[in-house]
């Protein structure tokens, strides 16, 4: 199923399930309700920052609203993948594996540029981040204080406060894992 597709019908449940109306969903994330509209009829082409908003908004993971889940072994090859790019600077987020049900564990496959940073707003109180950086070099971490990572470092930080990745290298990719306690 493509990622739109996906999207569109996970939107759509979540905002069901909770029981709420796409103008209410609009208010809480802060994004019009033809956008919403829009990626509910799978016609839309959202940013990381708006899937976290409407995320944050429904009280679930980022994961949940772009993951296939499958019960079969899964390979993603580097050229197969379809990620979510952001809206302000040159990151693309792919989802490698949504945790299941109980478990509060996402990755993700991050590709950066260099240029306009990616700045993440706090997620849920309670995430962390670990990334390990695998090609390029980077500033990650707390908005306040990044550290520069080169290939095969790696990083924790509170994600529940504002943080920070920047690409300082072209072709610049790490692994990501969130987690919720």
């Amino acid at each position: 199923m493509e990622l739109r597709e996906r999207i569109a019908r996970s939107l759509r449940h979540e905002r069901e399930s909770a029981g709420i109306s796409v103008s209410e969903l609009a208010r809480r994330a802060s994004i019009s309700k033809a956008t919403i509209s829009q990626l509910e009829n799978g016609s839309g082409n959202p940013s990381v920052e708006t899937l976290w908003a409407l995320g944050d908004a429904l009280g679930i993971p980022f994961a949940t609203l772009v993951e296939e889940r499958v019960s079969a072994p899964r390979l993603i090859r580097l050229g197969d993948h379809a990620g979510v790019p952001s809206a302000a600077s040159p990151y693309l987020a792919t989802l490698l594996s949504a945790a299941a049900p109980g478990v509060r564990r996402d990755i993700y496959l991050i590709q950066a540029e260099p240029g306009e940073p990616r700045r993440s707003l706090p997620h849920h109180a309670g995430t962390t981040e670990h990334v390990v950086l695998v090609s390029g070099e980077a500033l990650i971490g707390p908005a306040e204080s990044p550290e520069l990572l080169h290939p095969g470092d790696y990083i924790s930080y509170q994600g529940d406060a504002p943080h920070i990745f920047e690409a300082k290298a072209a072709r610049t990719s790490a692994v990501m894992v969130t987690e919720l306690r």
